[in-house]
Order: C-alpha cells, then structure tokens, then sequence
C-alpha cells in the first residue's frame, strides 16, 4: 500500500471537503472488509453444510493445498498489481479471495460449535474494532511497531511451519498467544496507515482501488485474529 502517492495540495477545496471525502473513502473501506467477511462466512457456512463440498475440498488433498496456495497467490498478485487493475476487476479479486478463504475455512464448523464460535466472533469484532478505533485516533505514530510486527509476523510463520513436524501442544498455545498479540497491533497499524493514505481529494479509480486494498488488509487482520482467539475460546464438537 505504501506504493501509493498522493500530493497534499488540494488545490481550492477546503479543509472541511477533504474531510468530508477521506470519511467518505473511510467508510468505504471498512464496508468493503465487512462485505467480505459476510460473503466468507456466508461461504464457510454453505460449504459446512453440504457434505459433496466437504468431501471435495478436505477429501482431496490436492483440492484442499490448491485451495490454499491459490489464496496465497491471488492476495500476494492482488497487492502487487493493483495499481495496473481496473476498479472492478480488483473488487472481483478480493471477493473471490473471500469466497476461497470462506471454502477453506468451513472446516471450523465441523471442528467446533457454533457457540463458540459466534462467541468468538463477537470477541474479535470488539477487538478489532476498539484497535482500530486506537489507530485511527492516536497521535502517536505506529510505523516503527508495524515494521516490529511485520517481522513477528514471519518469526510466527516459521514457528508455525515447525510446529507442524514437532506437533507440540504448548507451543501451539504459544504461537496462538502471539498471534493474537501481532494482529491486534496490526490491527492498529493498519488502520492509522489507512486514515493517512485516504487523506486524498480526489474520487477516482485510483482513490477506490486503494480503498479495496486498505479493506483487504483489514480483513486479513480481522479474519487471522479471529482464527488465533478461536484456539483459546472455541470449544471442540463431541
């Protein structure tokens, strides 16, 4: 995102209308995150449901690895190539990223019950969305601790990768306690570098394009901090 470059001269609009157009591409953004995240649960849940769906993705692994890998590759194009996409091609992207990550996360309710998961739904929002609400209103800038995190973060994606040879329980928790910690100040990060970067006049491709992206990293943030918190609050299916 930080490939983005917008001049701070607005010409003849006053302060009060480029306020008015950084909340309106605000909104924007955070009706996007919640948009996807609606079709990935609406997703997860229709393929939770449908046991030929089950059966194809988790009853393959070639299905279920292609799944994921074909996530990692559309998130990673998606962010790099943005610039060079049109509007509604980058909004087909990141809903199809949503519908993707909706069919691999549909295990979760095989796994656990819909209680806790609805429980740790609300646990996230309310988290997330008091994060957010701290980065966007300090004054403090949070670029150094996002650099910190970011490299946390690939820290936990080895451990994790590890971890999955070793198979060991306490440092599963661990990794989980960590995770929690990083995207919640991701979370914060993320969404101070959103408010700065939506500080633009005009409403353009552009302007929207960067809209989707600022909404996707949200989502990441929201939907990885959901998966952490539901270690230490889902409870297991009998």
């Amino acid at each position: 995102m930080s490939d983005f470059n917008y001049s701070k001269n607005y010409g003849n609009y006053s302060a009060a209308d480029v306020v008015a157009a950084q909340n309106t591409l605000l909104r924007k953004v955070y009706l996007w995150m919640t948009a996807a995240l609606a079709i990935t649960g609406f997703t997860a849940f229709t393929v939770a449901s449908n046991p030929a769906l089950l059966q194809m993705i988790f009853g393959s692994r070639f299905v279920f690895f292609g799944l994921l890998i074909g996530e990692l590759v559309l998130v990673v194009w998606l962010s790099a190539a943005i610039q060079r996409l049109s509007i509604v091609t980058a909004t087909l992207m990141f809903v199809l990223y949503s519908v993707l990550n909706g069919a691999t996360m549909s295990i979760i309710f095989l796994a656990y019950t819909a209680s806790s998961i609805a429980t740790t739904f609300f646990i996230t929002a309310g988290t997330f969305g008091a994060m957010a609400l701290v980065g966007s209103v300090t004054k403090t800038d949070l670029s150094r601790f996002g650099n910190i995190l970011l490299m946390a973060l690939i820290g936990l994606i080895i451990a994790m990768v590890v971890n999955i040879f070793l198979k060991n329980s306490v440092m599963d928790m661990i990794i989980s306690g960590i995770g929690v910690l990083i995207f919640t100040g991701l979370t914060a990060y993320d969404a101070q570098k959103i408010k700065a970067l939506t500080a633009a006049m005009e409403d353009n491709d552009e302007t929207q394009k960067l809209a989707v992206l600022g909404a996707l990293s949200l989502y990441l943030d929201f939907v990885n901090l959901f998966l952490y918190l539901l270690r230490f609050f889902g409870r297991r299916n009998n």
